[in-house]
């Protein structure tokens, strides 16, 4: 019996769990220190904000896609397995690995950040006022669609991990800045649960985990459908290197 999920990719998975803890502490983390600074408020913050998470994941695409391919993201794991571009075996310690680093990634935001909690939720997300939940759901499913799509491409159209970084980097920063103001911009249900339950904050937190989940999915099906089976089979693995 393996006494882990993965017992002959431990690599990978800690690469995984390792890559998705630094997003989810580092990303949320500018959430509360921006929105703490006086002199820092509407676009200026979520610039920086957004600055901070597509910088966080092109890092980690350039230093760790070689061991795992640095998706670090439940949503895009799915993507990649509809896309038949990650090893079956490889999933389930994925997104086991990617959920856990999300929660001691939160619990680590609670630690440090405690004193901020209340306004920001330790930088959980959150619809913006007058955004229905059925309407976040879309919006989140949209922004993951676009960003599953950018990673998948990413791994099997650009060569070298730093063009694959700022790619994809760019890509999320884009998103941040058009959807931020109005889901807070998840598209990674292990970035939302973390703060989400860390802090107590759990509001319409389903729409982050449904909504990547659906947005995802149709990604790795359309990259599919376009390819035509003619590289992704099951077999292979989305590698950002």
């Amino acid at each position: 019996m393996q006494k882990i999920p993965c017992a002959n990719c431990k690599k990978e998975c800690l690469s995984e769990l390792v890559g998705t803890y630094l997003l989810v502490f580092v990303g949320p983390a500018s959430v509360i220190i921006f929105s703490a600074l006086p002199s820092l408020y509407g676009l200026k913050a979520l610039i920086l904000i957004a600055l901070t998470f597509a910088g966080t994941v092109a890092a980690l695409i350039f230093t760790l896609g070689k061991h795992s391919g640095a998706i670090i993201n439940p949503a895009i794991t799915l993507a990649a397995m509809s896309a038949r571009l990650l090893r079956k075996g490889l999933l389930a310690p994925y997104l086991f690995f990617q959920l856990l680093g999300g929660v001691l990634a939160g619990l680590s935001l609670r630690i440090f950040f405690i004193s901020f909690q209340t306004k920001t939720e330790l930088g959980s997300t959150a619809l913006t006022k007058g955004v229905d939940p059925l309407v976040g759901i879309t919006i989140e499913a949209m922004g993951t669609f676009v960003l599953a799509s950018s990673a998948l491409i990413a791994s099997t159209r650009i060569r070298g991990s730093q063009n694959q970084a700022i790619f994809v980097g760019s890509t999320l920063f884009i998103l941040i800045i058009f959807i931020g103001p109005l889901t807070g911009a998840g598209f990674n249900p292990a970035r939302s649960l973390g703060p989400s339950l860390a802090s107590g904050y759990t509001q319409n937190l389903y729409v982050y985990i449904v909504g990547p989940i659906l947005g995802a999915l149709a990604a790795g099906l359309v990259f599919r459908v376009i390819r035509k089976g003619g590289e992704g089979k099951a077999g292979n693995s989305v590698c950002m290197c």
